[in-house]
């Protein structure tokens, strides 16, 4: 119904908004006055209520967490259509569901026998990160943490013994090794021979910058990090476990299809900053397929990245190997490969690298692996 001052309004929408305000004083005067009686009424019947709990002493506890138990299924099994609707996340159809098996999501907290649990995330590290200590730590499990060795964890904060305190800082590099200033004059082959480590190792460490990147300058007082190298005043004392592998290719072929591309000693194995082996031997020797395939590409003549002159060779399914640092290429894009007898090129000093030697990787579907678990 129309009222006197709706009847005179100059349009509808005056119309509109002077009914609703009217409704709505309405309604909220109705609320009011439900809340007060339904107030009134608990305060009348809440002390009945409660003398007659007590004097049971518990009797009617469980009847009560049955029926609420009941009650909360049922209001569950009620609302939950309108849920799934208006948050599809909930639904069930194939497009909502969230494939956690999807290599596209990533997870930094594990659940499961330990919710409380968090992971330290496998991203490469470029920098020393800071770490406190926590109630129930040890150089060993922190360093385990992290994936760095122990010493690598002492050397950096000056520690001669295990002993740490809950709220300690300590600084914790991104590879086993040492954090090292350089000085005036100093090259990657004299840090190398001081901190007891190959040259390789410096230049191949993604993070580490040169004035000059073919010829591996370096700056006086900047930082570099030294993988696998061992703090100087440790020296002395310190023993260094010294085991030789020695790549007996070219041998014959293994029932999996592969064999040493050359003979020589591994002076780098496969880390997450260098997925791949090192073999060295003396420049121009010769470098044989590891395994049948086709070549699928070869680069000479240039810098390509540190690979300089470099092959790859499809061996179908996905697999891919890649040979690098050559002096000579002698196969070109589309040849036919046979294990162990075609020569695929020489050993040589091309690209990134301190010394001769082969940078050998295998890729699965563009994925690097550790060559060492196809050839050994």
């Amino acid at each position: 119904m129309l009222t006197k001052h709706s009847f005179f309004a100059k349009n509808p929408i005056e119309k509109f908004a002077i009914e609703l305000s009217k409704f709505l004083a309405f309604f909220s005067s109705y609320i009011k006055k439900n809340v007060v009686t339904a107030s009134i009424s608990f305060e009348k019947y809440k002390n009945f209520l409660v003398k007659f709990f007590i004097m049971k002493r518990g009797r009617y506890n469980r009847p009560f967490l049955h029926f609420s138990a009941i009650g909360a299924i049922g209001v569950g099994i009620i609302i939950s259509p309108i849920i799934a609707g208006t948050f599809p996340v909930f639904s069930k159809s194939p497009e909502n569901i969230l494939d956690l098996s999807s290599s596209s999501v990533k997870q930094s907290i594990i659940v499961g026998d330990d919710v409380f649990r968090t992971d330290i995330s496998q991203k490469p590290r470029d920098k020393t990160v800071i770490y406190t200590v926590q109630k129930g730590d040890t150089i060993s499990t922190i360093a385990r943490k992290y994936g760095i060795s122990e010493d690598t964890v002492k050397w950096e904060n000056d520690l001669t013994g295990d002993s740490i305190t809950v709220g300690d800082e300590l600084k914790i590099l991104p590879v086993t090794g040492v954090a090292y200033k350089v000085s005036r004059g100093e090259t990657v082959y004299t840090i190398a021979k001081k901190l007891d480590t190959v040259p390789q190792k410096i230049v191949d460490f993604p993070f580490n910058e040169f004035a000059n990147p073919e010829t591996f300058s370096l700056v006086e007082g900047q930082e570099l990090l030294v993988p696998d190298g061992i703090k100087p005043s440790e020296r002395p004392s310190y023993t260094r476990p010294r085991p030789v592998f020695i790549a007996s290719g070219p041998t014959s072929v293994s029932s999996a299809g592969f064999t040493w591309p050359l003979r020589g000693s591994i002076s780098q194995f496969a880390a997450w900053y260098h997925m791949a082996i090192d073999i060295e031997s003396d420049v121009g020797a010769p470098i044989v397929a590891a395994n049948n395939g086709t070549v699928s590409n070869v680069i000479t003549g240039t810098w390509d990245g540190g690979y300089g002159n470099n092959a790859y060779v499809d061996m179908g399914n996905g697999y891919v190997s890649h040979y690098a640092h050559m002096s000579s290429v002698y196969v070109s894009p589309g040849q036919s490969i046979v294990a162990g007898k075609t020569v695929i090129g020489t050993v040589g000093l091309t690209g990134r690298t301190t010394g001769p030697h082969l940078h050998f990787e295998i890729s699965k579907n563009g994925v690097l692996q550790n060559p060492l678990a196809f050839l050994q």
